[in-house]
């Protein structure tokens, strides 16, 4: 009579163990992204998800980078006329313009997800979310925030650790160009400015990407004066004498013209940019798409800044 004690632990034990084993009784593993999981977008939105999204459209070409430099490229259904990049991504169907897509054609694919911006925000998205369809939405304007962007899709998607993955390879290539220009004087930033367009003369102001990569990379933006992106007279350019001078190319059929307009352009040529031959070119896709080739763009702008620092 003794052993009884012992004898109901081990017959508890293995009463608890069956009843563990039974259908329904296991412990599930927790889901990538739980069910009625609500996060916030990039316009303050609270975006709710029910399930890990398997067919995603893509509205802009940064969240196409974003979404391939991921590894999704398996579960993005469509894209749009402008996604060149990576270019396997050219292989999706595309349902229209980044400003003007498709409605009817994005119904018609059944997406659980629908990755847009900031230019979508009056127009697109509520005809999109009154259709039931579940939109969330990037707007990053800083280097900072395009991490912040990866890692929201990356949570969006379930693709946490591959989000996690993308951001500690970039930032230790940011690092590399800031610890050697954020303790800069105002006197060795030199005046620089960045050219969208040449007719009108259109530059980058604050509140976008190539502002703060000017910034990051030891200049000062002579276009700070200016909001977003907008138009500049000749004059004003040339009263600013910008050190430095860098033109977006690549822009459809305008090819290089700004980038020939600054390095040709005869009223320019007493600017200290045009003196020294601080004249540069650079793919417009780098500044101005908020996805992980943005640290690219960085490295490219010191080099044009501070030649004599990033060699």
């Amino acid at each position: 009579m003794r052993h009884k004690p012992a004898l109901w632990g081990t017959l508890s034990l293995l009463l608890a163990l069956a009843v563990s084993l039974l259908p329904g009784c296991a412990t599930a593993p927790e889901p990538a992204t739980p069910p009625e999981t609500t996060i916030t977008d990039q316009l303050g939105r609270a975006v709710s998800l029910n399930a890990v999204p398997q067919r995603i459209i893509s509205l802009a070409p940064s969240n196409t980078e974003i979404l391939f430099a991921l590894g999704l490229a398996d579960r993005v259904v469509a894209i749009t006329d402008y996604c060149n990049y990576p270019p396997e991504a050219s292989a999706k169907p595309s349902i229209g313009g980044f400003s003007t897509p498709n409605i009817e054609e994005i119904i018609a694919l059944a997406p659980d997800l629908v990755l847009a911006t900031s230019i979508h925000e009056t127009e697109i998205i509520p005809q999109l979310e009154a259709r039931g369809i579940t939109v969330f939405a990037l707007n990053p304007k800083t280097i900072d925030q395009v991490l912040a962007a990866i890692s929201l899709v990356g949570r969006v998607t379930g693709a946490e650790p591959a989000a996690a993955g993308l951001v500690a390879g970039l930032q230790p290539r940011i690092s590399s160009v800031t610890d050697r220009t954020q303790n800069l004087s105002a006197e060795q930033r030199p005046a620089t400015l960045y050219i969208v367009w040449h007719d009108p003369l259109m530059i980058a102001g604050t509140g976008t990407l190539p502002h703060t990569l000017i910034d990051r990379a030891g200049g000062t933006n002579i276009g700070h004066k200016i909001k977003d992106y907008g138009d500049i007279s000749l004059e004003a350019v040339i009263d600013a004498d910008p050190a430095v001078l860098i033109a977006g190319t690549g822009h459809g059929t305008g090819a290089d013209a700004p980038f020939q307009y600054i390095q040709n352009e005869a009223r320019l040529r007493d600017t200290t940019a045009r003196q020294q031959d601080n004249i540069y070119a650079i793919n417009s896709d780098l500044p101005g798409r908020g996805g992980p080739r943005i640290v690219d763009a960085l490295e490219q702008f010191a080099r044009f800044i501070h030649p004599e620092v990033f060699k």
